[in-house]
């Protein structure tokens, strides 16, 4: 039996979809996450929204304009939402608990940013137990002034695709090879 399987959507918030914190390729790396989200719902499979927040003034307030998923991404009112502090989707949340509750053994994972919540979300979630695969066009950045968005994308890729020693399986794949089998109840 194919384990059941969500996609899981990392930080695609206004403040780093817009002006000067706005991440590389961000209408191409959104068209592909609503991609992959409208497949996912098509197979039965949760959607679940991540979205960070800080009261240390970096503009991701709780409920501010900042803080609100990205007006190109198509979320549904029935998606889960949760709310993070740290770039660990699971630290001090409750995404674990939901993913249990749903029978999730398989995390499909994309957003914002690549260096930071993307790659610590998916080695958190491998040393969790969960599978995982990693949209490999679907995270993205911002320069660094070492290195540029494509580069650190691409370089997490690399590096993340490797992570085999945790013993949950591990791939990255573009968004459009990317298939959902349909999941019922």
């Amino acid at each position: 039996m194919t384990p059941r399987t969500a996609l899981l959507v990392i930080d695609v918030q206004q403040l780093l979809c817009n002006g000067t914190y706005a991440c590389f390729d961000i209408d191409k790396v959104t068209a592909r996450i609503n991609g992959l989200s409208e497949r996912a719902r098509d197979a039965h499979v949760p959607v679940i929204f991540v979205q960070h927040e800080d009261e240390e003034g970096n503009g991701l307030r709780h409920g501010s304009a900042a803080w609100q998923l990205d007006h190109r991404l198509v979320a549904k009112p029935g998606d889960p939402r949760i709310r993070k502090t740290s770039p660990d989707s699971f630290h001090k949340t409750d995404l674990d608990a939901l993913l249990r509750m749903l029978g999730i053994r398989h995390l499909v994972i994309c957003g914002l940013q690549s260096d930071y919540c993307v790659d610590t979300t998916v080695r958190r979630a491998l040393s969790s137990g969960y599978d995982v695969t990693l949209a490999e066009d679907a995270h993205s950045t911002i320069d660094d002034g070492a290195l540029t968005a494509a580069q650190i994308s691409a370089h997490h890729t690399r590096i993340l695709r490797q992570l085999t020693s945790f013993g949950p399986a591990m791939s990255a794949r573009p968004s459009a090879e990317i298939v959902f089998s349909r999941q019922e109840g």
